[in-house]
């Protein structure tokens, strides 16, 4: 089976068997996917011209300023900071869109804050990709209930949760693939963030065990009009489902007095007071403002995947962000630094690199070793393909699960000692010049599947530093670089020494990614 086609469609026994499965584990737990009960397409967020996010544009934006601006956020303390800060300065309208928002510390919280925005006044609409929704519906309905906040699930399952809810993915297999992977946050359509990260503690550096290497980049300025377009692209689409439309049953009206104590911490609550100022509009201004003096002035577009109509449509043409990023390779003079939590180039996308190879130009990658990917099927659809990228004269480098800059990556950096490091960021520069970030991996998952956000900043001062931060990455205290011997073995290299095969794991885990990786499945990883 081609990597780039569907499986072969499943029998007529095959789904009858899978629907009496899911009509027997299902129970009551299933709704009608109708048509979503919508008012119709609904308006860009408007600046509010005297708001006080306007007020700290003014005063940082040079006059007659054309460009955007752009601060990158590259620890997770400061990505949840920002992303408090502009929530408690919102005045008109909050547009959040997640791939993930787990309901855990950070996303209670940042929830909490949401309702407390709501309560006075702020127009709150939180889109949530489906793939994370399971078992918390009537949480989220509750949270609809409120007259200034609304949410829409996109591409849902008829099966709201249960072990029907696996089933129904594999019976309807090509729609269900197609998942949202956009994560964009827009407040008062003034600023915006765009990156990486979901909502959950390991990109926040809140998590005990493992915390994510990531990238946001916060903007102001014309791009984030774009930003919006991106949005509602997918708030208006014919798949994002109003949440009180998938409630099996009616919610009845929660007391909103009490609603902001059940889903979030309270305010005394230190493991986040430690990390966000107060409820306070002044310090929020004040430190937001005080950040907004590193922002660089640039040229830049923003790509989204608009999202399909029809959802049984073919998915073996490559998307539009992965063709601007193709674009860009093409356009590569003389480096090309790729830094993606998960790395998949099959044969298509190595004859270009073969191609570039030939031009001389260096092509080197960051991406996750087994010992620090988060998901072992990604790693081994990774593993399919890497002697291949290595013989095209890719530098392959896989980031060490104990790094040593994570401490400079991670706060506290006592976290680094209770747990592990793992890379989430998605980002490629360009000869130094132009960066290429957003939710991104390079895989065939994104070129082929995802909806996907990327903003392409023209600036040799952001490209430059990202580049500098891929390049520690890279060294060897920091990852493994992995190349062929002269007895045609993989070898790892960091400074702690060599190894013949994958660091720093157990043989069971190394023998699930080898089974894995025979299989011809890395489209769907």
């Amino acid at each position: 089976m081609s990597v780039y086609s569907e499986p072969a469609g499943l029998s007529s026994v095959c789904r009858l068997l899978l629907m009496a499965a899911m009509v027997l584990f299902s129970g009551c737990g299933s709704v009608a996917l109708t048509a979503p009960s919508v008012t119709g397409p609904v308006a860009i967020q408007q600046p509010v011209q005297d708001s006080r996010l306007r007020q700290i544009v003014g005063k940082v934006a040079p006059g007659g300023q054309s460009k955007s601006g752009f601060l990158l956020l590259d620890t997770g303390t400061e990505a949840f900071v920002q992303r408090a800060n502009l929530i408690e300065l919102a005045e008109h309208g909050i547009d959040a869109q997640y791939y993930i928002w787990n309901s855990d510390i950070s996303g209670l919280y940042l929830l909490r804050r949401l309702l407390l925005a709501a309560d006075r006044g702020v127009q709150v609409r939180l889109l949530l990709d489906d793939i994370n929704v399971s078992g918390r519906d009537q949480n989220i309905a509750a949270l609809d209930h409120h007259p200034n906040i609304e949410i829409r699930i996109f591409n849902p399952s008829a099966i709201r949760d249960g072990p029907a809810k696996g089933l129904a993915f594999v019976a309807d297999f090509r729609r269900m693939n197609r998942r949202m992977h956009n994560k964009t946050f827009i407040v008062d359509g003034v600023l915006g963030i765009v990156g990486g990260r979901n909502i959950g503690d390991e990109y926040f550096d809140l998590h005990p065990q493992v915390n994510h290497r990531d990238r946001d980049v916060l903007a102001l300025g014309p791009i984030v009009h774009s930003m919006s377009d991106n949005f509602l692209a997918y708030w208006n689409s014919p798949w994002a489902y109003p949440i009180a439309q998938l409630r099996s049953t009616p919610v009845g009206d929660p007391d909103l007095a009490t609603l902001a104590e059940q889903v979030g911490p309270d305010a005394d609550d230190k493991s986040i007071l430690s990390r966000v100022p107060a409820q306070d509009p002044e310090e929020a201004f004040a430190e937001l403002e005080q950040a907004l003096q590193a922002l660089v002035w640039a040229r830049a577009e923003l790509i989204y995947d608009p999202p399909a109509d029809d959802m049984q449509e073919s998915t073996s043409r490559p998307k539009r962000t992965a063709n601007a990023l193709r674009q860009y390779v093409l356009g590569a003079r003389s480096e090309i630094l790729v830094e993606s939590a998960y790395l998949i180039l099959a044969e298509p996308q190595l004859e270009v690199m073969a191609g570039l190879r030939e031009r001389g130009v260096r092509i080197a990658a960051l991406t996750n070793s087994l010992a620090s990917n988060d998901l072992v099927p990604n790693h081994a659809g990774y593993a399919r393909w890497r002697v291949g990228m290595l013989e095209q004269g890719i530098e392959l480098h896989e980031l060490r699960p104990d790094a040593a800059a994570c401490e400079v990556w991670i706060e506290p950096a006592d976290y680094c000692e209770k747990g592990l490091v793992s890379l989430h960021a998605k980002s490629v520069v360009f000869d130094r010049e132009i960066l290429y970030v957003g939710s991104f991996n390079v895989n065939l998952r994104s070129i082929f599947l995802n909806g996907e956000t990327v903003l392409i900043i023209h600036s040799p001062q952001l490209a430059a530093q990202v580049a500098d931060d891929i390049e520690i990455a890279m060294a060897l205290d920091n990852s493994w670089k992995v190349r062929i011997d002269e007895r045609n073995r993989l070898l790892w290299t960091s400074d702690q020494g060599q190894s013949t095969r994958e660091p720093e794991t157990g043989w069971w885990k190394r023998l699930k990614s080898r089974a894995l990786s025979w299989l011809p499945i890395e489209k769907y990883l």
